[in-house]
């Protein structure tokens, strides 16, 4: 799969299903001023995307907000197994310690196999962080907590959330998608 393919499959799936179904109600400001930075990352392994993970992170927090809010660093082959991804993720948090940006930038992971604990495979909940390849998204504090505090009951978004995918459904899920994204 080419560059273009993985950055077009991850639109459609943030135009569908993130900012089309409203999972992160956050999400649509800065994709249509174009402050989404989407990577594609070709790393042969976990050491090599840590280096990437580093220039995104100093990328993300040398540039104005303005210009740039928010990353999704894509890897479309390196984690086919969510456990893995996930133990990688714990990884990955400890970049942000040695960049000193706890409080500054905050990691959130989705995958193809997205799985929260204590649920099922096939749960409809946990497609709320299902994309078509495993992304590590980089999001700037300051942006969140402007976000939280203008939007109503932020806390409840979660719930809306499981609310909209179980009227959805799996075959509502797949129709989503429609072979554009894995």
């Amino acid at each position: 799969m080419t560059d273009e393919q993985v950055v077009s499959a991850t639109r459609h799936w943030l135009e569908k299903a993130v900012i089309g179904l409203n999972l992160c109600p956050f999400a649509k400001a800065v994709y249509v001023k174009n402050q989404v930075r989407l990577v594609v990352s070709q790393a042969r392994h976990a050491d090599d995307l840590l280096e990437e993970l580093d220039s995104e992170l100093d990328r993300l927090v040398n540039t104005p907000a303005g210009e740039l809010d928010t990353t999704l660093l894509i890897h479309p082959t390196l984690f086919e197994d969510f456990l893995d991804f996930n133990d990688f993720m714990e990884i990955a948090e400890g970049v942000l310690d040695e960049h000193e940006l706890e409080g500054v930038v905050q990691l959130a992971s989705f995958h193809p196999k997205f799985q929260f604990d204590g649920t099922e495979a096939d749960d409809i909940g946990n497609y709320t962080n299902r994309a078509p390849f495993a992304m590590i998204h980089l999001l700037r504090e300051e942006s969140i907590e402007r976000a939280v505090a203008s939007f109503p009951r932020a806390e409840a978004i979660f719930e809306e959330n499981i609310r909209t995918l179980e009227k959805l459904g799996h075959n509502g899920w797949q129709s989503l998608s429609a072979g554009s994204w894995v």
